[in-house]
C-alpha cells in the first residue's frame, strides 16, 4: 500500500509533534529542506487496509535515524534507538489511522559519521531513510523471521541455521509451525523441512529452532567461488514468511579466512553506501566494502550477498570522545543480530578515528618525523571501552579501534602522501610504528569538478598542499598516491587493505569516483593494483627496480610475464605458488622512461603502465 507523507521540522520535546504546518515529502528519503533540524516529524493518514482474510496491520519502518517515537491516533506506541535495525509495529484496530513518526538527531555518541562534518548536512536529516510499508496479515501469523547460520570452521559440512520466529495471535494457540530450508536457484544440495510447536496464551510469542543442513553449499567471495544461498520459509496456518541467507564461516587471525581458507582482502570504504557502489567495488577488483561508522541498508547488504562482496560493518561511532559502554555493547549485539542472515557479513568495527588528526601538513624531513613521533605519542588512546563493546560480538571478527599509527589500533588508517609526508614514507611508518596487519584506510583526495574543493570530508589543509593545480593535476596526484601505497601494501603481503574511499560525497573528496559515479584517474589505477594476480614495479622511480609478480590465489599459476621499456620488449615464463611474491627481473630506469608490464596465464591478461618521474 502506497502512503502519502507530510513532514515538518519540530522542537524536540516530550509531546507528540504538532507543527503549525505540514508540507508534502517523499518517504523514504532525506528531505533536504530540513537539513540542520534537530528533529523532524512525519505524518500519514490512511483507512483500515485489511480485507476479510486479514487480522493484523503492521507498520514496518527501516532506517529511522536516529532516535524515533511513533504515535497512532494520538497514542504513543513505541520508541526506537537503532536505525540499522528495522522497526515492526502492530497497529491497534481502527477504521482510520493517523501515524506520526518523530525522528531526532542523535542524543548520544552513536550518530556515527552522520554526526560529524564528514557528510553533507542534507545526508544527515533525521528521517525514514530506507523504507516505510504497511503489511496486513491473517491470524495467527509469523510477523518476524530471522536466521543465523552456524558452521564449524574445522568441518564446514557440519552446518545448521538458528531460526527465530515471532508469532502474533488473537486467541490462545497450540499448533505447529512448518519450517523449510531450500537452496535458491540451481545449486547443489537438497531441501530440509521441520516442524516446531507453538503453544501460547500471549498475543506475541517467539519460537526458536535449530535446523540441520545436509550437504551444505557454501557462500564465497566473488573471486573465490559461487554465492550459494538458501531460502527459509516459515508457514503457520494460512500465513507464510521467508528470508534468504547463506552458509559460510569467517575468522581473522593475522588474515581473513572464509570457510577455513585464506582470503587476501582488497577493500574499499563506502561513506554513502548504495547498491550501485557494491557493483562498482567489484569493477575495482575489490572483494570487501567497509561501511564506515554507519548502518547499512538491507538493499546494500543484499547487494553484497548477490555480488560476493564481504561486508565490514562499523558501529555508528566516530571521532574523539568517551561513550556509554553499556549502550555500545547493546548496540553491538543488536547490530550483529540485524546482519547475521547476510553471508557477506564479515567484520565489525567499533570506534572509528578515536583521536583528532595529529600529523596533517607534516612533510618527510627529519624534523617533521620527530614532530610526527611526538604527536603520535601524545595522541594515546585507551581502548578498554572499545574492546569491551567488541566482546559482545562473537559471530564475526571485530576491530575495536580503527585509527592512525601511534595509538596501537586494531586496524590502521595510513595517509602518507596526503595528510602527511610522501607516499614513499610507508616503509618508515611500518618500521617506526606498530602498524597492524589490517589497513582500514589509505589514499588521497582529488577534485571532482573545476572550482570544487570545499566539500565535507575533504581536509582543506591537504587540499591546499596537493590539489591546487586543478582537476586534472589533482586527480593525477591522487592516482599516483593510490597506486604507490596499494602496491607497497601488497608487496608487503598485507592481508587486509581498504582504500578510502570509493565515491565522493560532495564536489571533491577522497573518492576514486565523483559523487555521481564518474571515474577519476585513480579508479582504473586501483582496479589494476587490486588484480588478484598482477605484475608491478617495486618502485616507479629512477634506479634499479624489480619486476614483481603478486599472486593472491590459492592455486599455483604458470605465467608468461612481458615487460616493455621504451619499446624494448622482453618476456619470461614463471610458475608462481599460492599467495606468492616473485621477482622476475630487474630494470635500470631513468626519469622519463615508459614501462609497460603484462602477465597472462593463457586465459586472462593483466597489464600495468608506468611513467618514471624524479
Amino acid at each position: 500500500m502506497s502512503l502519502e507523507w507530510r513532514g515538518a521540522a519540530v522542537a524536540p520535546d516530550d509531546e507528540m509533534p504538532s507543527p503549525e504546518a505540514w508540507e508534502p515529502v517523499s518517504v523514504p528519503s532525506r528531505p533536504g529542506q530540513f537539513a540542520g533540524a534537530e528533529a523532524v516529524a512525519y505524518e500519514t493518514t490512511f483507512s483500515d487496509p485489511r480485507d476479510e482474510s486479514d487480522a493484523h496491520t503492521l507498520l514496518v519502518l527501516s532506517g529511522i535515524y536516529a532516535h524515533t517515537r511513533v504515535w497512532c491516533n494520538g497514542e504513543l506506541l513505541t520508541s526506537h534507538d537503532a536505525y540499522f535495525e528495522p522497526l515492526r509495529v502492530r497497529l491497534p484496530e481502527s477504521e482510520e489511522y493517523r501515524i506520526v513518526v518523530e525522528c531526532r538527531a542523535p542524543e548520544d555518541r552513536f550518530g556515527g559519521l552522520h554526526a560529524t562534518d564528514q557528510l553533507p548536512s542534507e545526508r544527515c536529516v533525521p528521517g525514514i531513510w530506507w523504507d516505510a510499508t504497511l503489511e496486513t496479515r491473517p491470524d495467527p501469523c509469523v510477523s518476524e523471521l530471522s536466521v543465523q547460520p552456524q558452521l564449524s570452521e574445522a568441518d564446514v559440512t557440519d552446518a545448521s541455521v538458528d531460526v527465530s520466529a515471532t508469532i502474533l495471535t488473537e486467541e490462545p494457540l497450540d499448533d505447529r509451525i512448518t519450517l523449510s530450508l531450500r537452496p535458491e536457484g540451481d545449486v547443489r544440495g537438497g531441501g530440509m523441512m521441520d516442524r516446531a510447536r507453538v503453544s501460547t496464551d500471549e498475543e506475541t510469542a517467539t519460537v526458536t529452532y535449530t535446523m540441520d543442513v545436509r550437504d551444505p553449499s557454501l557462500w564465497w567471495p566473488h573471486d573465490r567461488g559461487e554465492q550459494s544461498r538458501y531460502v527459509l520459509r516459515a508457514k503457520l496456518g494460512d500465513d507464510e514468511h521467508s528470508v534468504t541467507t547463506g552458509l559460510r564461516t569467517v575468522s581473522y587471525d593475522g588474515g581473513l579466512r572464509v570457510n577455513g581458507e585464506s582470503v587476501p582482502v582488497r577493500g574499499v570504504t563506502l561513506r554513502d553506501p548504495t547498491v550501485e557502489d557494491v557493483a562498482r567495488a567489484v569493477d575495482a577488483n575489490a572483494n570487501l566494502v567497509r561501511v564506515r561508522a554507519q548502518g547499512t541498508s538491507p538493499e546494500v547488504a543484499c547487494a553484497c550477498d548477490d555480488h560476493g562482496v564481504l561486508l565490514w560493518q562499523d558501529l555508528p561511532l566516530s571521532g574523539p570522545g568517551s561513550f556509554d559502554t553499556e549502550r555500545g555493547t547493546a548496540l553491538a549485539a543488536r547490530l550483529t543480530a540485524t546482519y547475521a542472515q547476510h553471508p557477506s557479513f564479515a567484520a565489525v568495527g567499533v570506534h572509528d578515528e578515536p583521536v583528532s588528526p595529529y600529523a596533517d601538513g607534516l612533510g618527510s624531513g627529519f624534523l617533521d618525523r620527530l614532530r610526527f613521533r611526538w604527536r603520535a605519542w601524545r595522541a594515546g588512546y585507551d581502548s578498554a571501552d572499545a574492546e569491551s563493546v567488541a566482546s559482545a560480538v562473537d559471530s564475526v571478527p571485530t576491530f575495536p579501534v580503527v585509527g592512525p599509527p601511534g595509538i596501537d589500533p586494531d586496524a590502521t588508517t595510513l595517509y602518507p602522501g596526503w595528510r602527511y609526508g610522501d607516499a614513499a614514507d610507508l616503509p618508515w611508518l611500518y618500521s617506526r610504528f606498530n602498524v597492524s596487519d589490517a589497513v582500514a584506510g589509505f589514499g588521497a583526495g582529488a577534485l571532482g569538478t573545476p572550482g570544487s574543493g570545499d566539500s565535507p570530508g575533504f581536509d582543506s589543509a591537504c587540499h591546499d598542499r596537493h590539489v591546487d593545480g586543478g582537476v586534472e593535476a589533482s586527480q593525477a596526484y591522487q592516482a599516483g598516491v593510490v597506486r604507490e601505497v596499494a602496491e607497497s601494501l601488497r608487496r608487503r603481503n598485507a592481508p587486509l587493505v581498504v582504500v578510502d574511499s570509493l565515491r565522493d560525497v560532495g564536489d571533491a573528496g577522497m573518492g576514486l569516483l565523483t559523487a555521481d559515479g564518474t571515474e577519476k584517474a585513480a579508479f582504473s589505477v586501483l582496479a589494476d593494483s587490486y588484480e588478484p594476480t598482477q605484475v608491478i614495479l617495486s618502485d616507479a622511480a629512477p634506479g634499479e627496480q624489480d619486476i614483481v609478480v603478486l599472486h593472491d590465489r590459492p592455486e599455483k599459476a604458470d605465467l608468461t610475464v612481458e615487460w616493455d621499456c621504451n619499446g624494448d620488449r622482453e618476456q619470461a615464463e614463471h610458475t608462481v605458488g599460492p599467495f606468492a611474491r616473485v621477482t622476475v627481473d630487474t630494470l635500470t630506469l631513468s626519469a622519463g622512461d615508459d614501462v609497460t608490464l603484462a602477465a597472462t596465464d593463457g586465459q586472462t591478461v593483466v597489464k600495468n603502465e608506468y611513467r618514471i618521474i624524479e
